[in-house]
Parts: structure tokens; C-alpha cells; sequence
């Protein structure tokens, strides 16, 4: 069978007994760097040397199937560099092949990176939907920000240390200053620590150089009260008395939660296309 095994996120004691049981009896494991795997053999206390074969970004595709066949007659165990396979992290392409070829996928639960951060960020945990990275392209991270303006549900986000400041300044345009948010830095491990505020806030605490692995949890939109027709007239009126379109369909989408784009070309036509 194929086994998905989820690994410390950075803190060792946070190893299952029963990934310690597996890995010790374990003859082929695929990683996604297999220098990260032998560490965690050694610090784990683990004896077993197995086959290591890498798997990573670059090369899934092509060993998925390989994989797939060698899972059919022993077991394969399946890591990542840490918490569980697939979730921003190699492993989608060899569940997925061995899915439709019949191969038993299981997996070891352990410690994951986004509902550790969900779970500390004093916001809501009932509904939520994780992101992942955000794009490097600023044309195309404001684009999937303003798609996910109006989301209702909490909201989970990794980031790296050199985009993070970035990222929360357009978080804070795309949803708001005053929505509240969390940084999650270094989970786990020694210099943990949990970041909350409005997005505002934590663009300024970000401001000074920011330092290890950075889970990003954000609050869900409030419920629209406000209707999009009755929006529309109100970044009518703002036009009417002076204020230029784009302005006042940006200070109505911040109140209303209504997309900015969409006031903008709603209100084309009737009063011409000054910008």
C-alpha cells in the first residue's frame, strides 16, 4: 500500500508512535528531500536505513507511476519535509495515480502546520478554507485576494519570510484595514510566537525584517447588509457630488463588501467613464 505519513512541523516530541513504528520497519520511503529524512531517522532514534527515493515538485509526475507499482507488492511510505503529504506539499500526483489503479492509500495523521495556526488564532474555526501560497506575480496575488474578498470563512495562508510584509499590505487592501488576521510564526518550536491584529496593525509589526515559517490566518468577511443595487447608488451619489469613480467605488466596497471592480463598471454608462 501507499502511506501517506505526516512528520513534525518542528518540534520532534510531536512524532506519533506510530510513525515512529512504521518508519523503523519501513523498506522504500519517498521524500520530498531525503537529507531532511535521514535527520529525522537519526533524531528519532531509528536504525532502519530504507531505500530513499526522492520525490519532489520536479520529478512527481514522473515517478508517480513507478511508485504506484512498487506500492502494489510492498509497502511505500510517503513524506514530506513536514506535516502531512499533498497539503502544499508533494504527494497529489502518487495518491492520485494509485487511486485509479487500485492501490490501498492510507495515512498516519500527525501535525499540521494549518490547523495548528487555525486552532491558535483566536478566530473563528467552524468553517475555513485553505489557500495555500499565495502567487509571486503582484498582478496575480491581488487577483485571487479580490476573488476571495467577500469569503465568508475563515481563511489559512503559508508565506515566506521575504513576501510576508507584501502579502499582509495586499491583504489589507484587498480586505480591508480593519480586518482581523494572525501571524503564526515558527509553530512548534523554540521562538513560536502568534501575531494578532487587524490587517493594519500587522502590516506595521511586519515592517522590521520577519524570520521563520509564517502560517497567515485571516478572518472570514462579515455578512453583506448592505444590497449591491443600494451600494451601486451610493458610489452614484459620491460620483455625483465630486468624488472621482474610482475613489468612491473603493470607499464603498470597504464598507459594504461589495467588490470595488464590480461598483466601478456598474455605475459605466449612466454618468460617462471618468475614471
Amino acid at each position: 500500500m501507499l502511506i501517506l505519513a505526516a512528520t513534525p512541523i518542528g518540534n520532534l516530541g510531536d512524532a506519533s508512535r506510530r510513525l515512529v513504528e512504521v518508519l523503523s520497519a519501513a523498506t522504500v520511503v519517498a521524500a520530498e528531500d531525503t537529507r531532511t529524512t535521514q535527520r529525522l531517522l537519526a533524531g528519532l532514534g531509528i536504525d532502519n536505513r530504507p531505500r530513499l527515493i526522492a520525490l519532489h515538485d520536479h520529478n512527481e509526475k514522473q515517478r508517480a507511476g513507478d511508485l504506484v507499482e512498487l506500492a502494489r507488492t510492498e509497502d511505500v511510505v510517503l513524506l514530506s519535509d513536514a506535516g502531512m503529504p499533498t497539503v502544499s506539499d508533494p504527494g497529489f500526483a502518487v495518491v492520485a495515480a494509485a487511486a485509479a489503479a487500485g492501490v490501498t492509500v492510507t495515512a498516519l495523521p500527525g501535525p499540521s502546520a494549518v490547523l495548528t495556526a487555525l486552532a491558535v488564532s483566536a478566530l473563528p474555526t467552524d468553517r475555513f478554507t485553505f489557500e495555500g501560497f499565495l502567487a509571486r506575480k503582484p498582478g496575480e496575488r491581488r487577483a485571487a485576494l479580490a476573488a476571495l474578498a467577500a469569503e465568508p470563512r475563515t481563511m489559512v495562508f503559508f508565506e515566506a519570510p521575504l513576501r510576508i510584509a507584501e502579502t499582509l499590505a495586499a491583504m489589507r487592501d484587498a480586505f480591508g484595514a480593519d480586518r482581523r488576521a494572525a501571524v503564526c510564526r515558527e509553530l512548534t518550536k523554540l521562538h513560536e510566537e502568534v501575531v494578532r491584529g487587524t490587517l493594519a496593525e500587522l502590516v506595521e509589526w511586519a515592517a522590521d525584517r520577519v524570520r521563520g515559517e509564517l502560517v497567515v490566518v485571516v478572518a472570514g468577511a462579515e455578512p453583506r447588509t448592505v444590497s449591491f443595487a443600494d451600494a451601486v447608488a451610493q458610489v452614484r451619489d459620491l460620483v455625483a457630488s465630486g468624488v472621482r469613480r474610482k475613489d468612491a467605488a473603493s470607499e464603498v466596497a470597504a464598507h459594504t463588501g461589495h467588490s470595488s471592480r464590480e461598483l466601478y463598471q456598474a455605475t459605466l454608462g449612466r454618468e460617462g467613464t471618468d475614471g
